[in-house]
């Protein structure tokens, strides 16, 4: 979701060539082009940037935290640096490769990350891809490629050994142990924090999934959070080269991802009351083909579906409020 971007480029592109040609980073680095982006999306800003150094040539993209109006109570840009490090380094996970973090917001106004400028095509939120952009205009075959792609990524990142990786930093058990627990508590904080008039419809959904909240079978894994092929950059022919967007990382069962992944996909279809897109293939068969990747059932879908509806609700109304906000 789209703001008006409030940058100078010109200050920007100073402030990034001192930074980036510090003798600890890129020694004598050059700026050739900076794109300051006219919109910029509320979770961050995003930067690119092509960077000369002696011979070698980088595409650079920047990422910086909010500077106005946040989507989440807090920012875990710390976080989500250090879990793409690891997934990068020590996993098959296919990530941008993150150079650096600074914490300083004396720089940019806020901490930002530096990684490396992957290019390929996101499917789009804005038109959503069933209703417009680029992934109307591929074949079916490429469409059931991508879905089913960025399914088997998300079964191998369910599989990852968070113990042998040392991944306890994602935790948060000031909201309880990990899992739904520590899920409904946290969305509890945030709803009220998102927004701050009535929500009946919200508060009504929260009450139903504690009151419904089923036990949680299987060792909690780590979850991507905002696992959705718009997020995810793909080469021609449907080939992941990349996954985005970690800030929603934490633990829990693989149902609560897969949830996301499917209910966000109806979200851009049956939610915009246009049919889905020829090669996307039904929940039912989604499922089923997950069963078979993580060698398990799928326990208590229709629990984690009404999950996803209450996060996005929760989500999008901060959104909207910042919105009302910004004016």
């Amino acid at each position: 979701m789209p703001v008006p971007a409030q940058r100078d480029p010109g200050v920007t592109r100073d402030i990034l060539a001192t930074w980036l040609g510090d003798p600890a980073r890129l020694p004598g680095a050059r700026i050739t082009d900076l794109q300051t982006p006219e919109f910029s999306g509320f979770s961050s800003e995003t930067l690119m940037v092509d960077v000369e150094c002696g011979e070698a040539a980088l595409a650079l993209a920047v990422r910086v935290a909010p500077l106005h109006h946040k989507v989440f109570p807090e920012t875990r840009f710390a976080e989500e640096y250090r879990l793409m490090r690891i997934l990068d380094a020590d996993t098959d996970i296919p990530v941008p490769p993150v150079l650096w973090y600074e914490p300083d917001p004396g720089h940019l106004g806020a901490p930002f990350l530096v990684m490396r400028r992957i290019e390929g095509r996101v499917p789009t939120d804005m038109p959503p891809y069933h209703t417009g952009g680029w992934v109307t205009e591929i074949s079916p075959a490429e469409r059931a490629a991508m879905w089913w792609s960025g399914l088997a990524i998300l079964a191998r990142l369910h599989r990852l050994d968070v113990t042998a990786l040392q991944l306890s930093f994602l935790d948060q058990p000031r909201w309880g142990k990990p899992g739904l627990d520590q899920r409904l508590r946290y969305y509890e904080h945030y709803m009220n924090w998102a927004y701050p008039g009535p929500k009946p419809a919200a508060a009504r959904a929260l009450a139903w999934l504690k009151d419904h909240q089923p036990s949680e079978r299987n060792v909690p894994v780590l979850l991507w959070g905002d696992s959705r092929i718009g997020n995810i950059i793909y080469a021609p022919g449907g080939t992941p080269l990349a996954v985005l967007d970690w800030e929603m990382a934490t633990f829990g069962q693989a149902e609560e991802d897969l949830a996301w992944y499917v209910y966000l996909d109806r979200h851009h279809s049956e939610g915009m009351e246009v049919p889905s897109l020829e090669g996307f293939p039904p929940q039912d068969e989604t499922i089923a083909r997950y069963e078979e990747l993580l060698g398990r059932p799928m326990l208590d879908m229709g629990y984690y579906e009404v999950l996803s509806g209450f996060k996005f609700t929760v989500i999008m109304s901060r959104i909207a409020q910042a919105m009302i906000e910004w004016g």
